[in-house]
């Protein structure tokens, strides 16, 4: 092939070391491979390594090919790369990738981890956000590296030389090779920038260097999004961040989880955040026109918003507004004096009179998104339930989750968030999250499931109908306390999206069934809906006759059938459950859905062989259900089939490396089989991951600091402005239910 020369000294640039600009040819491999290694041994004369000997990405999970460190002039620029993918060059200069250090917004956090406890610390932050900082050694006391590459983040040949993934525990899982945009003839990685024509000349050896089959797996992703914050990092003990990997291998659009409510075509991250888009730019990896989006569209309009970046932002918006996620559906009213509920709306006749105290079932669905929403950093982002009811004169009636004129979200607005708490029962504000030590409530959607919010008021008695009811789900990036923090008060208000919203017409006197809206779901799945909504909140009962109204509507519906089973279950009403349950299966012979939770109720009965031959189904249909491998491992354990068991925990854990039954149960059954050490290991992990028994009191304190929001963390609420001892005030509107 021929010379390959680098451009300059850019392959040395950026180190301590600054070694001359070399020439490389496709036989002079030993000779790069020693100026690496020279490299490498000068940084870890003065690195750091308090956690661990050798390991120099901890509290991450940052690797490289070799464990050596790599300078960063190796990483190709991406304006180098600009050159031949002007087109993806473009897209990703605006979006998340290349400004996820640089932002004014990440580094507020991650600086005030470096003045607390130390730069060291914050190559589990960097390990994603700035990953050439961590490979290169610069997160170290007294660095010489020169670190122009943060302005940068994650660029082009930070993705694009990853060689393997490790477990999908998260936190940097991958593996990075010397960065190279092209092979020689024997498939050996050149490094540094070569000569665009030789690209040109050999395109097949630049996409062997720059491509791996993995980079179009879930997997992939899941190397940065998913985090723990482990023991190294917070000197407590391994605490779950954010598992959107999880969330999605858990969703129905990783079709590998049978328990879903709903079910869908198989549908990866790339799918939704990199889908092939038309482009006006030139771009060599273009085909007909079209590219594997490198905007990466997603939530965060902050930092678009911030930057100028007007494209990303109207982008982003446009990605959040195309109602596809989230479906809102005011499903039902309630009179204070009735026990009935007026259910679905629009489908049957109700009076209203003025002086009525009524309550209204929101369901709020998330339809279409493959994670929980909010995935991530939920102490930060904002989304919420907007309730606007107006008279014919268009006053409020009732209105929650209004933003104020500072600002700040009205207190008592229903928001898909959490509150992490330290260990003084406070707020873990700037996102310090080697504080937390406890989780005093968690509201967001996990994927396929439907939240139901309850809200009360009185129709005044001079109100002029008609009403108009709306409810609408918004979403700010990022909350206002935040942006205080990082810019203090004086600053622009950042965008507010709305997600999706329904709105309904009532009129005093009696309503008529009215016709359904275009993107109103079915009666049958409005009924679903509401019943994930009260078997969420522990309202059993109800949500029994819900499913029942769905077989009632659709008696071919297998998945009706599993949720009424489902439910008699979570009641502890075993037997209750195997009738409808074997009514799923003669609809649908071998439904892996009903197989599993049939199981359950074998279990309880004491039919073993059944249970075991019913988890065996599932596990076939389903190789990668944690569940089915999770319950078939202690079927196994409890008959004392040991080797089996063990099969079952180990493919559990490959699957999720931090379940606790599967740490708890391997800890016993390799000590059974005499395998002291690996069992040592699984009981240190099991220590390490299990819940803080005293984790509850931190949660407690702060809510007892905060009542106003400390109903979020009960199952089932109602948001009422009707003051204590208001006649039809229900025993969810006083107590734990007041807001």
């Amino acid at each position: 092939m021929g010379g390959i020369i680098l451009l300059g000294a850019s392959f040395w640039a950026g180190s301590a070391l600054l070694i001359g600009a070399l020439q490389f040819t496709s036989h002079a491999q030993s000779g790069e491979n020693a100026e690496a290694t020279k490299y490498s041994e000068e940084i870890k004369k003065s690195y750091d390594f308090p956690f661990a000997k050798d390991n120099f990405s901890l509290p991450g999970n940052a690797a490289t090919v070799g464990n050596q460190f790599i300078p960063p002039g190796a990483f190709a620029s991406a304006e180098y790369c600009g050159h031949c993918h002007e087109a993806a060059y473009q897209q990703w200069r605006q979006a998340l990738h290349s400004n996820s250090f640089r932002t004014p917004f990440y580094r507020t956090s991650v600086n005030i981890l470096i003045r607390t406890k130390g730069i060291e610390f914050s190559r589990h932050c960097d390990s994603c956000h700035n990953p050439i900082a961590v490979i290169s050694g610069a997160l170290t006391k007294d660095s010489h590296v020169d670190r122009s590459f943060d302005q940068d983040g994650v660029t082009c040949t930070s993705c694009h030389s990853i060689q393997q993934l490790q477990s999908t525990s998260g936190n940097g899982g991958y593996v990075m090779g010397v960065p190279a945009v092209m092979v020689d003839e024997n498939g050996k990685r050149i490094p540094g920038e070569v000569p665009f024509g030789d690209i040109l000349e050999h395109p097949e050896r630049h996409a062997q260097a720059v491509m791996q089959p993995f980079y179009r797996t879930p997997e992939f992703c899941a190397a940065c999004h998913k985090a723990n914050l482990p023991n190294p990092l917070n000197d407590y003990k391994f605490i779950r961040a954010f598992t959107v990997y999880d969330e999605w291998q858990n969703s129905k659009f990783s079709q590998r989880n049978p328990l879903n409510f709903y079910r869908a075509d198989f549908v990866r991250c790339q799918d939704c955040h990199m889908p092939r888009t038309t482009i006006s730019l030139h771009d060599y990896g273009a085909k007909q026109g079209r590219l594997a989006s490198h905007r990466w569209l997603a939530g965060n309009t902050a930092v678009p918003f911030y930057y100028g970046f007007d494209e990303q932002l109207e982008k982003t918006v446009e990605f959040l507004k195309s109602g596809r996620f989230l479906n809102v559906d005011i499903f039902a009213l309630r009179k204070a004096d009735k026990d009935k509920l007026i259910a679905p709306l629009g489908s049957v006749p109700f009076e209203l009179k003025r002086n009525d105290v009524v309550e209204a079932y929101v369901v709020i669905q998330n339809q279409n998104i493959g994670h929980s929403l909010i995935p991530e950093v939920r102490d930060l982002y904002e989304a919420w339930v907007e309730i606007v009811i107006n008279d014919a004169d268009g006053n409020d009636i009732y209105h929650s989750g209004f933003l104020k004129s500072d600002g700040m979200l009205d207190p008592r607005a229903h928001s898909f968030t959490n509150r992490p708490v330290n260990i003084s029962g406070e707020f873990v504000d700037n996102h310090k999250v080697w504080t937390i030590h406890s989780m005093a409530y968690d509201n967001s959607i996990q994927p396929g499931r439907s939240a139901l919010v309850r809200y009360e008021f009185r129709i005044p008695p001079d109100a002029r109908g008609p009403f108009s009811f709306t409810a609408r789900v918004n979403y700010r990036h990022l909350r206002q306390s935040y942006l205080n923090n990082v810019f203090g008060p004086d600053h622009p208000l950042y965008p507010v999206v709305e997600l999706s919203s329904r709105t309904r017409r009532f009129d005093l006197g009696m309503n008529s069934p009215t016709p359904p809206a275009a993107t109103d779901n079915p009666d049958w799945m409005r009924w679903n809906n509401v019943g994930i909504g009260f078997l969420d909140q522990q309202q059993y009962s109800d949500a029994i006759e819900a499913f029942e109204q769905v077989v009632k509507l659709r008696p071919d519906y297998d998945d009706g059938y599993v949720n009424v089973g489902l439910t008699y279950i979570e009641w502890e009403k075993y037997s209750s459950a195997r009738s409808a349950l074997e009514k799923a299966l003669q609809l649908h012979p071998g439904y892996a859905r009903a197989l599993y939770y049939l199981a359950l109720v074998e279990r309880r009965e004491g039919h073993p062989e059944a249970e075991v031959a019913d988890l065996q189904k599932v596990v076939e249909q389903y190789p990668q259900s944690r569940d089915a491998r999770r319950e078939l491992g202690i079927a196994y354990y409890q008959q004392h089939r040991t080797d089996e068991a063990v099969t079952q925990f180990e493919a559990l854990q490959a699957i999720d490396p931090d379940d606790l039954a599967a740490h708890y149960n391997l800890a016993i059954l390799y000590r059974r089989k005499g395998m002291k050490a690996k069992a040592s290991a699984q009981a240190a992990l099991y220590t390490s991951k299990r819940i803080d028994p005293a984790a509850p009191t931190y949660s407690l304190d702060y809510l007892r600091k905060h009542p106003e929001i400390s109903i979020e963390s009960v199952p089932w609420h109602m948001h009422t402005d009707l003051k204590l001892g208001a006649v039809g005030i229900t025993a969810s509107g006083n107590g734990v239910g007041q807001q």
